[in-house]
């Protein structure tokens, strides 16, 4: 079977035939300008990800790494169903929603001496006791819960046939390329194949394999085995999110059909033509207001301590969205239930 595009190449693709979404240029330079202002501060520097997040791991080591392969194997479908009824988990006295239950709920597990990190337990887990682990503080549990359970077991299992139950022994063998690791994931773990038909062409996103090789690469710093030479190749992680934030900022347009759609609350499928343009599109976006803003840095002679790449401008709009979930209310997000994200 022939090989899938790779995410940059497969958004590019989507993004000149695209019908329905639509990348829009003038928005492209204004999302890029409200960036500028941002480029000097932490949000855009690698130790961000530790410093602005406080359950993300504050160590860079092998336990460090093996929660981020933990949580990004689970790291899929956190939308509910009602804003006013979500599943949550308290941690610490703080409540925690969406992405963020999942690793205030693993946190809790480790708290509780359940080794939920280690290859060997989670690869024979149970489903009660991942229901368990993974229990909402509220009447909405967290979705998918059979999926996860059946990833996890299977995750597990390759992890301890395949690299000694670690998943660092995986990094290691990338040789610091970030395409290397991409490729590893891909090839040795079934759930992380995220790919689809467009117009005859298979191509790919790699949401959660691309937020996996990005996560490691921001846990170990940028530093040892997380000096990924290649980096800036990593696109953004096509999500239900993203998308929505890049329609709150103009940089994407959706067609009236497209529109009417979502504002119902329509269900997508995976590799739905529709859901398909949605992710293509928002990533071509990114790509092109990366450019963009890499343009205005040199320009205006802005000082900037880490190359900017699609990673940082992600987790920059994924924050973003979060915190103007009040004003994006009236821009709504497609609506699947998947493995991918």
């Amino acid at each position: 079977m022939e090989a899938p595009l790779p995410p940059r190449e497969s958004a590019e693709f989507v993004a000149v035939r695209s019908q329905d979404v639509f990348v829009e240029k003038a928005g492209v330079d204004r999302v890029a300008e409200m960036l500028l202002e941002k480029v000097p501060g932490r949000e855009f520097g690698l130790g961000g990800w530790k410093s602005l997040h406080e359950l993300n791991p504050q160590a860079a080591d092998e336990d460090a790494v093996n929660w981020v392969f933990v949580v990004d194997t689970l790291n899929f479908s956190f939308w509910s169903e009602q804003e006013d009824r979500k599943c949550a988990v308290k941690y610490k006295g703080k409540m925690y929603s969406g992405y963020w239950a999942l690793c205030a709920a693993i946190h809790r597990a480790l708290d509780e001496g359940i080794p939920l990190t280690r290859a060997s337990y989670y690869a024979t887990v149970t489903l009660d006791q991942l229901q368990h682990i993974l229990r909402s503080d509220t009447d909405v549990p967290m979705p998918l819960i059979e999926e996860r359970h059946q990833i996890l077991n299977e995750t597990g299992k390759i992890l301890l046939e395949k690299f000694g139950g670690s998943f660092l022994n995986c990094v290691r063998k990338s040789d610091k390329s970030a395409q290397k690791l991409l490729s590893l994931v891909v090839e040795s773990f079934p759930s992380y194949r995220d790919v689809a038909v467009y117009q005859g062409k298979r191509i790919s996103f790699y949401k959660r394999a691309q937020i996996l090789v990005a996560d490691t690469w921001c846990v170990l710093e940028g530093k040892g085995d997380g000096c990924f030479s290649d980096i800036s190749s990593i696109t953004m992680f096509a999500d239900y999110r993203l998308p929505q934030v890049l329609a709150y900022l103009g940089a994407v347009r959706y067609s009236d059909e497209l529109l009417k759609k979502l504002l119902k609350g329509e269900m997508f499928s995976s590799g739905d033509k529709q859901e398909v343009e949605i992710r293509g599109c928002s990533v071509w976006c990114v790509e092109l207001i990366r450019d963009r803003l890499l343009k205005l840095v040199e320009e205006k002679g802005v000082k900037i301590c880490i190359e900017i790449n699609s990673i940082l401008l992600d987790y920059y709009l994924w924050d973003y969205a979060r915190d103007h979930r009040e004003d994006m209310k009236g821009i709504p997000f497609h609506r699947i239930r998947c493995i991918y994200y």
